[in-house]
């Protein structure tokens, strides 16, 4: 599909087309005065070829916001995507801090994740990531269930496997990963129902790897299919296996890092009453893997929601709670990627409606979209020409960087 948005297009033909589709959305989108020449308008500004940065005003519902867009062509083979994240799952850093760390000339804010527990006093939040995450190929983690997810209400259809990802011919795609997998032990199978998740489904057991990190798996046992905040498990159990053998067993989940080779297996009700019945010594296999609504083995995903799938918004999109976002668009058949951040600063933390935000993204060209993690971790970095690192390009509406556990990084060669 060839991009209904041009980059070189004049500004009257963009605020025209926003306008239309803002109406659609429910809310009109018009255009505002744009940002001044500087910060990069009209064509935009080149981070690297392929890789192209724009600011600009616009009046949704509820006033004027500033929107940052980078749009990422993945026709250009000296260009890709890839997952920014600190290195463990259970761990947060500010997104500038992540991209300069990987060496990626731009990027924005990832998934929804475990911000908080203060319904479960004593217990840490782990600052782990809600969706799937697959890294350079390795698959990192497993969705957790949908009653555990943090982040505004999903509209309908949508789940908390729902991914945006890199597939292995280089195109962007919208898909849901699926985690499957299996302890098995004396000939018997035992259906894994989790991988480096903060929250684990009732009666299951869960796999913690050294991808996990040191934070304590305390939190995988609270809360239940439907509920976040209901109490946490009392009926748990934790087994230890290095090699292929159980090494340890413990009424509890424990925390600290975990060596490569050693897999930590977390079981809560019925899953806990399973792993009590495994000894020291014994024989133990586990297998896991994440599968595709598509089929397709991808090289890169995280997690999120659909807000456009087929150029057309999702049925009950909000239209009403207007906010900080940070979102991304696919265009051209999964070869060009809009990355979308809305401005905190107060003068524009006004913001869009998940509406709006659907409408915005196909004025811009995609016929896909997919909502991320907003507020206060909304982020969008680049790197100036002849920087070292990038810096941070919208202002966060908390007046500094949150830290996050995953973004999508710009990457060149």
């Amino acid at each position: 599909m060839t991009l209904s948005h041009s980059w070189s297009r004049t500004r009257r033909e963009t605020l025209t087309l926003l306008t239309a589709l803002g109406t659609l959305a429910g809310a009109a989108l018009t255009g505002a005065a744009p940002a001044g020449a500087a910060t990069g308008t009209g064509t935009g500004t080149t981070i690297a070829a392929g890789v192209v940065y724009r600011q600009y005003d616009l009046t949704a519902g509820a006033g004027v916001t500033r929107v940052h867009v980078l749009a990422v062509d993945l026709t250009n083979t000296r260009v890709s995507l890839g997952l920014l994240y600190p290195g463990e799952v259970a761990s947060r850093a500010p997104l500038s801090q992540q991209a300069t760390a990987q060496k990626a000339v731009a990027g924005i804010n990832g998934d929804f994740f475990n911000i908080t527990e203060a319904q479960h006093p004593g217990v840490a939040a782990t600052g782990a990531s809600v969706g799937p995450a697959i890294a350079n190929g390795k698959v990192l983690k497993a969705a957790v269930p949908r009653g555990q997810r943090f982040g505004p209400e999903l509209p309908p259809g949508a789940d908390t496997d729902d991914v945006l990802g890199v597939s292995g011919d280089g195109r962007a795609r919208l898909d849901s990963l699926a985690l499957t997998g299996t302890v098995t032990t004396l000939g018997r199978r035992l259906p894994l129902g989790g991988l480096n998740q903060y929250a684990l489904a009732e009666n299951s057991i869960g796999a913690y790897t050294s991808d996990w990190g040191g934070v304590s798996r305390a939190r995988a046992t609270c809360g239940t299919d439907t509920e976040r905040a209901a109490p946490c498990a009392t009926r748990t159990y934790e087994v230890t296996v290095k090699r292929g053998r159980v090494v340890s067993g413990s009424a509890g989940p424990g925390s600290g890092p975990i060596a490569a080779g050693v897999t930590v297996l977390v079981g809560r009700e019925a899953g806990a009453q399973r792993l009590r019945t495994l000894v020291e010594g014994q024989r133990v296999s586990v297998r896991y893997g994440l599968t595709a609504a598509s089929q397709r083995a991808y090289r890169f995903a995280l997690g999120g929601y659909p807000v456009l799938t087929g150029g057309k918004p999702l049925p009950g999109l909000d239209t009403r709670t207007s906010a900080v976002r940070t979102a991304a668009g696919i265009a051209d058949g999964g070869q060009r990627v809009l990355l979308f951040a809305v401005d905190g600063a107060p003068a524009y933390r006004r913001g869009l409606t998940i509406a709006e935000v659907a409408a915005v993204l196909k004025s811009l060209g995609a016929t896909e979209g997919f909502s991320l993690d907003g507020g206060g971790s909304s982020t969008l970095v680049a790197r100036a020409p002849g920087a070292a690192g990038v810096s941070v390009r919208n202002h966060p509406s908390d007046g500094t960087e949150r830290a996050v556990p995953n973004g999508i990084g710009v990457f060149t060669q």
